[in-house]
């Protein structure tokens, strides 16, 4: 089931998409991360895509932080039929190469670029990135139109659809990898500084999917907050 726009005011709307749409755009993508914080496992960056024509989004879409795990994975496939989108991810290992901030980029021109295989025209859209600061445009080959908003998660359907997407993809992951190393706790922590986590380093070191230059600046802390 779907929603106007209108009908919402607590939750996300597509009104700068439209305003975007009723200044010529003929596509919005909506970027946002998941995982910034986090000590191990990789980034994901979500994109989606908002067509001109689009009046309603989901039932119950909102920034992935303010979704319960259960209401996340219920409401992901409906995601997906809402439009198309992608997830582009960057590993621990090149985000201790080349620090969060480049690997963030590259994460979300991975999802663009997979997104644009799939047709859509990534090139003529305008590009709405959450956050205050564009760490997409430095490393892209060719210019994007690329918009910054703060607070684009909470108030963008596109914005918000993508948080959904990269969160679902890379808590798949963080549970995958919590098979294989229990003693982390990542099917709770998903990687994140819990108490657990910092436990499991202190008995059993440090895996190919920590961020290893991250626990030295953050071992002495309490955990990390996810984002």
């Amino acid at each position: 089931m779907a929603v106007t726009a209108e009908a919402r005011s607590k939750d996300p709307t597509l009104d700068i998409e439209l305003a975007y749409f009723a200044g010529g755009a003929e596509l919005v993508i909506g970027i946002d991360e998941v995982g910034r914080g986090a000590i191990a496992g990789p980034v994901a960056v979500g994109v989606h895509a908002v067509l001109p024509g689009t009046t309603a989004f989901p039932e119950g879409l909102r920034d992935s932080k303010l979704l319960s795990e259960k209401r996340r994975d219920a409401l992901a496939p409906i995601v997906h039929e809402w439009g198309a989108g992608a997830v582009g991810f960057s590993s621990a290992e090149e985000i201790d190469a080349q620090g969060i901030t480049s690997m963030l980029g590259h994460a979300a021109r991975r999802a663009l670029l997979e997104l644009r295989s799939t047709g859509v025209p990534v090139e003529r859209a305008v590009i709405l990135l959450d956050g205050a600061h564009d760490w997409l445009s430095t490393v892209l080959r060719s210019p994007l139109d690329v918009r910054t908003r703060v607070g684009a998660d909470r108030e963008c359907a596109s914005v918000a659809a993508a948080s959904v997407r990269a969160k679902v993809a890379r808590d798949a992951l963080m549970r995958e990898a919590d098979e294989a190393h229990p003693e982390y706790a990542w099917a709770s922590n998903k990687g994140y500084g819990a108490k657990a986590h910092y436990e499991g380093i202190a008995t059993a070191g440090l895996t190919e999917l920590h961020r290893h230059t991250w626990i030295k600046l953050s071992a002495i802390g309490s955990g990390s907050v996810e984002s």
